[in-house]
């Protein structure tokens, strides 16, 4: 048990790796906080530095939720009964690492890119989907957050109705991550619904 413990402190710490920060500092002398929405993660990154650190932003906080995941699933992999709900809880582990990071006075990002990473290690198939929902979405709307809402909403539909995943810690694990999305977005729903959130240029940078 203490191994699993171990790994959910692994997970946390996966996750806490501001890689937006580290890389604004070290290679443009910005911290990504100062700056645009102020959260250091891969779209504000893509805002204030640029699409090529904002792109391996994205990739570097997306393997660490799939990553978590993946050594969770080895660690617990004796524990068959509670393996699936060690191995999700690692990712919210991951998660809650990437929106409160230790490593950076607790202020993160949303957690979108994390999240991405851990459906892809649980269930690539729905998490596929819900990125093309993503993707279509934003590039009718040319809004990152409503994108990631959307998807965030599609994740459990696909899990509960589509995929008709029967697994009780799956489906909870759904609807806690589409949450968990709602919840750091909720300064993006209320300039959403009063039509002052801004929309993504592909312009810029």
């Amino acid at each position: 048990m203490l191994e699993i413990i171990g790994g959910f402190v692994l997970a946390y710490l996966l996750g806490s790796l501001p890689s937006a920060i580290w890389i604004g500092k070290v290679f443009y002398g910005k911290d990504v906080r100062n700056f645009g929405s102020g959260n250091a993660g891969a779209t504000n990154t893509f805002r204030v530095l640029g699409w090529k650190p904002g792109t391996i932003v994205f990739i570097i906080d997306t393997i660490k939720g799939f990553c978590a995941v993946y050594f969770m699933s080895l660690l617990s992999q004796h524990i068959e009964e509670y393996a699936i709900l060690f191995t999700i809880l690692g990712g919210f582990c991951a998660v809650l690492g990437h929106i409160f990071p230790v490593f950076a006075q607790f202020k993160g990002g949303k957690g979108v890119a994390t999240m991405l990473g851990i459906t892809l290690g649980i269930h690539p198939y729905a998490a596929a989907i819900a990125l093309g929902v993503f993707i279509v979405v934003f590039i009718i709307s040319r809004y990152v957050s409503l994108g990631s809402l959307c998807a965030g909403i599609s994740f459990p539909i696909l899990i509960l109705w589509v995929f008709k995943v029967e697994d009780i810690y799956f489906q909870i694990f759904s609807l806690l991550l589409a949450a968990i999305l709602f919840y750091s977005h909720r300064a993006n729903i209320k300039r959403l619904v009063s039509g002052n959130e801004n929309r993504f240029s592909f312009s810029k940078n």
